[in-house]
């Protein structure tokens, strides 16, 4: 198990330190991996220590050979977990109530947008027909989903999806344009169009945030991810490679800033 402390929140007994356990990395087994939910809840419990209601510690563990001490503590449990002093959450909906319920600040996060919600819940199955399928109609199913999104942030003209300030539902949606991004690229060649521009002015947004770039995997991670999922072999080169993040935007930066 190696220990990545988000260094934002004191350790001085002021606040609760809260323990998020995530998947470690499928290539090296010490970097951040990229399951979804484990970045979600990084992201919630990043934007509490930033505000200093938590500190926060971030544990990735290797689930291709956990450590003993994982397995006598969690049994055949994957993470995410989240520890709060000293009890344990194992499951995602639980992780999510504890956050809204019992993590200080943590009620701040969750807002109600039923819009938003029905919008954003889909999202991600519509991927995962994209790389099983590879077809054209599944790419058109989930370029249409995104444009809904777009859509609604050029009519509402905020920075985030529910106003000015990152919620709970930027925490579940980022991820997920990320891998879209990464891993629709690499096996299907699959691009959010330029034409979003309200979506891309808000992932330009995302991109400047510690929560996000703090808590993303590498797009090595992301793609090995997927390729386990297929059974699809890595190439021994891959575990070499230096890690890269995508964060660019194809449109203007400064068209993008102008917008907002």
């Amino acid at each position: 198990m190696s220990d990545e402390i988000a260094e934002n929140g004191t350790a001085n007994g002021d606040v609760p330190e809260i323990e998020l356990i995530i998947k470690a990395s499928t290539i090296d087994g010490r970097r951040k991996g990229a399951c979804l939910f484990c970045q979600e809840y990084f992201m919630d419990l990043y934007l509490l220590a930033e505000l200093k209601t938590i500190s926060l510690k971030v544990t990735t563990v290797d689930m291709q050979k956990p450590p003993p001490d994982f397995r006598t503590n969690f049994e055949a449990t994957h993470p995410p977990i989240l520890i709060d002093n000293g009890l344990a959450i194992l499951e995602n909906e639980k992780i999510e109530r504890h956050i809204m319920k019992s993590v200080p600040g943590g009620h701040n996060l969750f807002v109600q947008d039923k819009e938003v919600a029905s919008l954003i819940e889909n999202l991600y199955s519509k991927l995962k027909l994209v790389l099983v399928r590879k077809d054209e109609q599944k790419s058109a199913a989930l370029r249409a989903h995104l444009g809904r999104i777009d859509a609604l942030l050029e009519r509402r003209g905020t920075r985030f999806l529910t106003g000015d300030t990152m919620c709970c539902f930027d925490c579940e949606l980022m991820p997920r344009l990320q891998h879209i991004r990464v891993a629709g690229k690499y096996f299907v060649d699959f691009e959010i169009p330029t034409s979003f521009r309200a979506l891309w002015r808000y992932m330009y947004h995302m991109y400047q945030l510690d929560a996000f770039t703090q808590s993303c995997p590498a797009d090595q991670d992301i793609i090995n991810h997927y390729k386990l999922q297929q059974a699809l072999k890595m190439k021994k080169h891959e575990e070499l490679e230096t890690p890269t993040f995508t964060t660019s935007i194809p449109v203007d930066v400064n068209d993008v800033s102008a917008t907002e």
